[in-house]
């Protein structure tokens, strides 16, 4: 399983970049960290016949990958700019078609932004597994990918992530959330 782990958060400090680096050493070989969002041109319709070189990198991870996993922040009750911005060079590529797509909330705050981004990839025909789609509350406590590998509790809640997405990909849907905190 190639988990492609996506941030929408360009902030240095981001929890949500941070969480996606922490599970890309506790998933070694199993799960990349993209940093393609950050490249991105603004969405242009004008282009999609000919598309920039980061558009066709961006769709070609996206292609190359089992499952998306998306951690995005909240921005004014609204999906990030950044995040969007990603979203919206797929609408139109096959390859997003059917995607299977986990998402990672971090904050108890970012409700808002998590049912939206919900309704945009309903929209986008995405494959959402529900049960590897996890609430885990982050801020104010473990902000480092460093503190969230070396917290027992977190780093638990993120290998019993990757078991989840194991299973819900291989269809042994029975298994139950990883977590909800």
């Amino acid at each position: 399983m190639k988990v492609l782990a996506v941030a929408g958060s360009l902030r240095r400090a981001s929890i949500n970049a941070a969480f996606c680096r922490a599970l890309v050493q506790l998933g070694p070989g199993r799960v990349i960290a993209s940093e393609h969002p950050g490249r991105l041109p603004l969405f242009n319709p004008d282009l999609e016949a000919e598309p920039p070189a980061a558009v066709g990198d961006w769709r070609a991870a996206v292609q190359a990958a089992d499952v998306l996993l998306l951690a995005s922040p909240e921005y004014a009750h609204g999906i990030s700019g950044v995040m969007k911005n990603a979203l919206d060079w797929l609408v139109s590529f096959e390859g997003f078609v059917d995607k299977p797509v986990a998402l990672v909330n971090t904050s108890p705050r970012a409700h808002h932004a998590y049912e939206s981004l919900q309704e945009v990839l309903r929209t986008m025909n995405a494959r959402l597994l529900r049960q590897s789609s996890i609430s885990l509350p982050l801020l104010g406590g473990c902000v480092t990918e460093t503190a969230m590998v070396a917290d027992a509790s977190v780093r638990a809640a993120m290998q019993g992530l990757l078991r989840t997405l194991d299973a819900e990909l291989t269809g042994m849907a029975d298994v139950g959330p990883s977590v909800q905190w």
